[in-house]
Order: C-alpha cells, then sequence, then structure tokens
C-alpha cells in the first residue's frame, strides 16, 4: 500500500504518521489506545477533505457550559457558531497570506484553511441566550443550561 499524499490534521498537528502510511508495518500502535477501523483507507481518504478539526475546550458550571477555542488569525465574521439544544458546530477558516513559497520553508506547523468542530453538549442549553466573545485570539461561547427544575403555572382559560 503506498503512503497518502496527504495528511490528516493529527497527522500534521502532532507530527505522527499514519499505521496506514508505512508499507508493510505491522497493526501495532505504540504508547496510544487507539483501535483501528475496520473500514477499507479510500473511506479514511474520503472523509478527510482537508477540513481541520479546531481544538476546543468544553467545561461546565452550575448554570452554564463554556467552550474555548483558539481562532488566531480568524476573523469573527470568518466563523460560523451553529447551535442547538444538545450541540454546537463551529465551522471556519483561516486565510494564510502566502509570501513564501513551499521550497523555502525549513519547519511549517501552523493550519490553514477550514476548519470545523461538533460538539456534543453534556446537558441541554438555552441556544436563544448564548453568548460568544473574541478577545486576543480565544473565542469563547457561554451556553445557560435549561433549567429543568424551574416550573411555570400555567393559567385556565374558559371560553
Amino acid at each position: 500500500m503506498a503512503p497518502r499524499d496527504k495528511k490528516s490534521f493529527f497527522e500534521r498537528l502532532t507530527g505522527t504518521i499514519s499505521v496506514d502510511a508505512e508499507e508493510g508495518l505491522e497493526e501495532e500502535v505504540v504508547a496510544t489506545n487507539v483501535s483501528r477501523d475496520s473500514r477499507p483507507s479510500s473511506q479514511w481518504i474520503e472523509e478527510e477533505s482537508g477540513v481541520g478539526q479546531l481544538a476546543v475546550d468544553v467545561y461546565q458550571t452550575a448554570e452554564n457550559i463554556f467552550i474555548k477555542a483558539m481562532v488566531a488569525g480568524v476573523r469573527p465574521e470568518d466563523i460560523d457558531v451553529s447551535i442547538t439544544r444538545d450541540m454546537v458546530t463551529l465551522t471556519g477558516r483561516r486565510e494564510e497570506g502566502r509570501t513564501v513559497s513551499d521550497e523555502d520553508y525549513f519547519l511549517k506547523e501552523l493550519y490553514w484553511g477550514e476548519f470545523s468542530r461538533t460538539i456534543l453538549l453534556p446537558a441541554e442549553i438555552e441556544a436563544e441566550e448564548a453568548e460568544a466573545i473574541e478577545k486576543n485570539g480565544l473565542l469563547i461561547i457561554r451556553l445557560p443550561k435549561i433549567d429543568k427544575g424551574k416550573s411555570t403555572k400555567l393559567k385556565i382559560k374558559t371560553s
């Protein structure tokens, strides 16, 4: 099997190689707990459509869920945040102001291009009350949790 021409975002980020990338490499993954998927490698390549996965931190307090992501080099208007009651999807594009040819690079680790990340939330949230701010390249999204203990009295109308 010949090596893939395109490395995954994780491979580019960490400098690792894919198990499928080396001919004759046994099914052995050293120092990780990664299990191999039974799908053919052609399906892996199709799924890696050049879209990088955005790294995030997700944590919660009693009232809110927070998502933090480094988006340095991305204009706020180039980031799309889609929110449902139980999921958040971040998509965008980091443009490279290319002035140097590939041959002149000694080291190239920064990710340029499209990115996306879908996060399944640990609790339902009030999507309409969510807030997002960007400061010094850090995107912070605050998602208020739904208060399931909250009750409202309903008046019965007569006709």
